[in-house]
């Protein structure tokens, strides 16, 4: 739909406030609607080796909205609330949605908004950021206050990071930035009025398991520890919510488990949770794998293939070591996040319209990735509305016995005979368990007290010899480069530089490598050399990393290694 043929072609919405650019096209009454991208405020521009989608055409703009089907019975019972002071804006807002068949209300004033706010729930709710007497905060508080199921946009014609970040944390399902075109505004209203379908057909599927005396598949989260309670809090307040959540923590913390309790607990949650490594694929099959890809595109497409994030429609999709992900498919991922428009490897149109809430998670340093310029800026603070820090387990010990007990019981269900007579963990082996470092976290845990289940016989008592515990390995060398011996008074120049030069090496590897806890990528970025530089200087001194710690161990050398001289750079250096 156009707005030219809502208006006279006399009326043209200039300004900031906007709604569309109407060119002339020929004759006097001919007008089409241009697409306007509507960027994260203040993001960077993107880089020429970056594949940043194009704007939708006029002809793919007009088919837009057709992508995401609403029924015309379900459009005259939604009720929309359109507030502005700006009257062109808000009056061509309320004309556009009418025709598409809403239920409209327009109003220009903050406090006859916040009146009707508290008299009357809205199903959406369109709101202008900045006006007199009240603004659009107050009046997003106030609706979701009145009706939680509400979705409220927040339009705005001085966008910025600040207020983008700030509303969408306030529980804003979308945040506008003006000018924008009718199709736009067709297509977010109706990837939101997609939500309130998906949060109702949720609401019927609680409504009958608890009628049939049902359960659904629950998440489990055990622990007492302070740090990881007040990660499940901030969990279960932001799942109702449709905001983007990013999720830190160490390899086998939890992560993708805080993952599926949000959404279990989200009006999502009859929608599907699909889960992508980042870290996992190339870039070219990473990119098929999300965002699918048409027949043709390249060798073996056969067919047509959605991707991950139309499965994900209606549900949640996790992008698990986000900062791992190729930047050019940050590119393309954020045109998604924005607008919801999918466009599959190979295609030249826009091949689905998605409503998918995005849940991220990295074992890294994210802002440590944003400076060094692997992570979009403009990505990241799109994603990381509500951050979350999964704690380590060596940092809530308390909990180690209750999820030893927990795992104990469930793998012996699993693995044994109905009946059979359970095993208990001794006080030994609990002392034992809660000082382990358990640098695999709740991973590692899980699968030393899934392998006791598994070879301990029926009623009887864990000893700390029956958890096969491996042993810390120590690192083999101080981790300070800075910790050098000045034992050299009676060497020669040479050998007293090359005994400095080889014993600063494997420290500087050493401190290096357990730095970053073993990832071999992100110690190449640190010392600025590819990772095959990176393991050949390792070899060279006898070093390697452990596969159960990470930390750098000692390597036996083989019989039939060569003796590398120390001292000097080595050739690919």
């Amino acid at each position: 739909m156009q707005v030219g043929a809502a208006l006279t072609p006399a009326v043209l919405l200039r300004g900031c406030d906007r709604l569309a650019r109407t060119l002339r096209t020929g004759t006097a009454n001919r007008f089409r609607v241009c697409t306007m991208p509507t960027p994260m405020p203040s993001a960077p521009t993107a880089t020429a080796n970056e594949k940043v989608p194009r704007p939708a055409g006029p002809e793919e703009v007009q088919n837009l909205a057709a992508l995401l089907p609403i029924g015309a019975e379900l459009k005259t019972r939604i009720r929309i609330l359109v507030v502005d002071d700006e009257h062109t804006l808000r009056e061509s807002c309320a004309t556009v949605l009418r025709q598409e068949g809403y239920d409209v209300t327009a109003c220009g004033r903050g406090q006859d908004a916040l009146d009707l706010l508290k008299r009357r729930g809205f199903d959406l709710v369109l709101v202008d950021l900045y006006m007199s007497q009240v603004d659009g905060l107050m009046l997003l508080r106030t609706a979701l206050g009145t009706n939680r199921d509400t979705i409220v946009i927040v339009m705005t014609g001085n966008p910025s990071v600040e207020s983008s970040v700030e509303a969408l944390r306030q529980g804003a399902f979308d945040y506008l930035p003006k000018p924008f075109t009718a199709t736009h505004l067709q297509v977010l209203i109706g990837r939101a009025v997609h939500t309130l379908i998906v949060a109702r057909e949720t609401q019927e599927q609680r409504t009958d398991l608890e009628r049939r005396h049902a359960h659904s598949d629950k998440i489990t989260l055990l622990g007492t520890a302070p740090a990881f309670q007040r990660a499940i809090e901030l969990a279960r307040k932001v799942a109702p919510t449709d905001a983007s959540v990013f999720i830190t923590g160490e390899s086998g913390s939890g992560k993708e488990l805080i993952a599926q309790f949000i959404h279990h607990h989200s009006r999502r949650s009859s929608r599907p949770f699909v889960a992508v490594n980042c870290a996992a694929l190339p870039e070219g099959l990473l990119e098929s794998e999300m965002f699918g890809h048409r027949k043709g595109a390249f060798t073996g497409a056969v067919r047509d293939k959605p991707g991950l994030l139309e499965a994900a429609h209606g549900g949640a999709l996790f992008l698990d070591e986000l900062i791992e992900m190729p930047k050019p498919i940050q590119a393309k991922l954020l045109r998604v996040i924005q607008d919801g428009i999918v466009r599959r490897v190979g295609s030249e149109a826009t091949d689905a319209v998605v409503n998918v809430r995005f849940i991220a998670a990295t074992n890294g340093d994210p802002e440590a990735a944003l400076k060094a310029g692997d992570l979009r800026e403009d990505l990241y603070y799109r994603l990381k509305v509500v951050p979350i820090h999964v704690p380590a387990l060596r940092e809530r010990p308390e909990d180690i016995p209750l999820l030893a007990d927990y795992f104990l019981s469930t793998y012996w269900v699993r693995h044994r005979n109905k009946g059979a007579p359970f095993p208990r963990l001794s006080a030994a082996a609990i002392r034992t368990l809660s000082v382990h470092p358990w640098r695999g976290n709740v991973r590692e845990l899980q699968n030393v007290i899934e392998h006791v289940a598994v070879v301990t016989e029926p009623g009887a008592e864990i000893q700390p010899e029956d958890l096969h515990l491996v042993a810390e390995e120590q690192p083999a060398a101080d981790a300070n480069p800075a910790s050098l011996v000045s034992t050299l008074l009676n060497e020669s120049y040479h050998a007293a530089r090359d005994r400095v030069i080889t014993q600063f090496e494997r420290q500087y590897l050493t401190w290096l490598v357990n730095r970053v806890g073993g990832n071999m990528s992100k110690a190449a970025r640190i010392a600025g050399v590819d990772r095959t530089t990176l393991y050949r200087l390792m070899g060279r001194h006898g070093l390697q990393r452990s596969p159960s710690t990470g930390w750098v161990i000692e390597r036996e050398p083989t019989e039939d290694e060569a003796v590398v001289p120390t001292g000097g750079a080595p050739e690919d250096a």
